[in-house]
Order: structure tokens, then sequence, then C-alpha cells
């Protein structure tokens, strides 16, 4: 059996996950690292260089809650997809600005949060009110 793995910058292993969305044009595949540590979530995205398209890194905030977040030492534009206990997409934070502190909020209660490559949601058609499926979300 060969194994999928992605190594992070801290040296870790983390194995990528399906994830899907359900848009007005289709279903959309992405392969995710999931971020359910309170290290993991802090660490996120920071420090890499690039990330490939339908990659992707979820953020696990269970329970659901309001969610801020920031792009301080993330050096690569993401757009930010704030995601409700139901799986359906609350907010989109498209083309952040790569190393910012300003803080970029849920705009609600959210379980969590994929950040993608900055352009993934208008490419796909990515919309508040579409739905994910993911073990998190109670699918797949």
């Amino acid at each position: 059996m060969l194994a999928v793995l992605c190594f992070s910058v801290v040296g870790h292993a983390a194995e990528l996950q399906p994830l899907e969305i359900v848009t007005k044009s289709g279903v959309q595949v992405f392969s995710v690292e999931l971020a359910k540590t309170d290290e993991e979530r802090a660490t996120g995205l920071m420090y890499r260089k690039e990330l490939a398209d339908g990659r992707g890194m979820l953020f696990d905030f269970t329970p659901e809650q309001p969610v801020s977040m920031w792009m301080k030492n993330t050096f690569i534009s993401l757009d930010m997809i704030f995601i409700g206990a139901d799986g359906r997409v609350l907010r989109i934070a498209e083309n952040t600005e790569p190393q910012s502190t300003r803080i970029i909020s849920s705009g609600g209660p959210a379980k969590g949060v994929l950040e993608v490559i900055a352009g993934t949601a208008r490419k796909y058609g990515i919309a508040p009110g579409d739905r994910i499926a993911h073990p998190l979300f109670g699918k797949r």
C-alpha cells in the first residue's frame, strides 16, 4: 500500500485527506492536511513558499466557535474558506495579504477553515452556502 505524505516546515508528516466542495458548477476535489492540535493550527501554512492548486489545509476548530485568523509569517496569498458545523461555507476571505497581522474573522461560528491558494474560490466558483464533504463535517 502506498501512503501519500506531505512534509511541513516543522518536519512532521501529515497525511493528505480528500475534501470535496459541492458548487453550482460541480464538485471540486482537494487534498488537504488536517490541522487539529493547537500547535498545528498556530503554525498552519506559515513559512511555506508554495501551495499547489488542489491542495490545502483544513483547520479543525471543534466545537463550532467564532474564529479569527491572520497571515503572519505566511509567504503566499491564500483564500480562507470559513465553514459551519453543518458543512456549509459561511464566508470566504479571498486573496489574503501575505505576512499581514490584520485579523480575518469568520463572521460567525465556524467549525473549520479551509486555506487554499489565492484565486481558488473565484476559479472554481466557490461561494457561501456551498457544501463541504469531509469527515470533520459528518460526511464521507
